[in-house]
């Protein structure tokens, strides 16, 4: 887990030093809201906006090592980067532009993981919609977590009013039914 703490305070310590927006997602957002849990990468949201994707993907790569062969083309087409720490620690950094992501990253706050080491991390909330949205098995996991862990200390209003635009955009109605039932079961009206 030290390698894994150490990749994401380089990864800070750089966006923090070059002034771009940043939020760490994925498995140091879940340790954080949910239950400690492994993770084998560091997940970052990276505000680029719209035009600006190729300053900041050259900036992470004259920092860190690229994982596969054209990160940079493959980047500017889907919007991830997939880079190494020297300790061969992934780092996958999501180039965020929609105003929903701003949001996310404008509301993240600082977490200390180690003594002395904080790191920006999303809000539960924004952990929860992030996580439906991707509805894989150890994402609802997550989810569940973060709802018995806070219980009614959750903004489930915010919640809603982000959630159901992403999921009616993806087009998976069944992610809202399941997330309802979830918050349900651990949340009763």
């Amino acid at each position: 887990m030290h390698a894994l703490i150490e990749a994401a305070r380089q990864v800070q310590d750089l966006l923090d030093r070059e002034g771009v927006g940043f939020c760490f997602i994925g498995g140091f957002a879940a340790q954080r809201h949910a239950e400690p849990r492994v993770t084998r990468d560091v997940d970052v949201s990276v505000l680029t906006g719209l035009g600006n994707e190729a300053r900041i993907i050259d900036l992470l790569l004259t920092h860190f090592e690229s994982r596969i062969d054209g990160a940079r083309e493959f980047a500017m087409r889907s919007r991830v980067l997939l880079l190494r720490t020297e300790d061969d620690i992934g780092i996958d950094a999501t180039l965020t532009a929609l105003p929903y992501e701003a949001e996310v990253i404008a509301r993240a706050t600082a977490f200390e993981f180690a003594p002395g080491l904080s790191l920006k991390t999303c809000s539960a909330e924004d952990l929860i919609v992030l996580k439906v949205f991707a509805g894989r098995p150890i994402d609802w996991r997550d989810v569940e977590m973060v709802l018995r862990r806070y219980r009614k200390g959750l903004d489930f209003d915010y919640i809603a009013n982000r959630l159901e635009p992403l999921v009616q955009a993806k087009g998976e109605p069944d992610l809202l039914i399941e997330y309802r039932r979830l918050r349900q079961r651990y949340v009763p009206a």
